[in-house]
């Protein structure tokens, strides 16, 4: 019978969550490729938009917790990188804006530091 102790299975949980996380960037990044190939007018622009901001939501708000571990200066410096993803997502969706590959970059720096 195996026995863990507190110390590995908060560790597990740890690198389980980072690699959901990782996960949900990878698949918004495919969608945002998706659709900077097919414009910001297709059906993959309203779903890679859909998702990439509800993605950068539920992290903002995280983020924003206090019960976040992260040092408070990266959780701020994140949750402005997530509020200017949010807010290009939305210049698309309104048809201002065709940066889907600031927003790739940006989201696939964010993903590549997920240790």
């Amino acid at each position: 019978m195996y026995q863990f102790s507190y110390a590995e299975v908060a560790q597990d949980t740890a690198a389980d969550a980072r690699d959901r996380e990782r996960q949900a960037f990878d698949h918004s990044l495919a969608l945002l490729e998706r659709a900077e190939k097919n414009g910001p007018r297709s059906r993959d622009a309203i779903e890679a938009v859909y998702i990439t901001r509800s993605l950068w939501a539920i992290l903002v708000e995280d983020l924003g917790s206090a019960d976040n571990g992260l040092p408070d200066e990266l959780r701020g410096e994140l949750i402005s990188i997530g509020l200017w993803i949010m807010s290009e997502a939305e210049l698309i969706r309104a048809g201002k804006s065709e940066n889907f590959r600031g927003i790739i970059e940006v989201t696939r720096m964010i993903r590549d530091g997920l240790n």
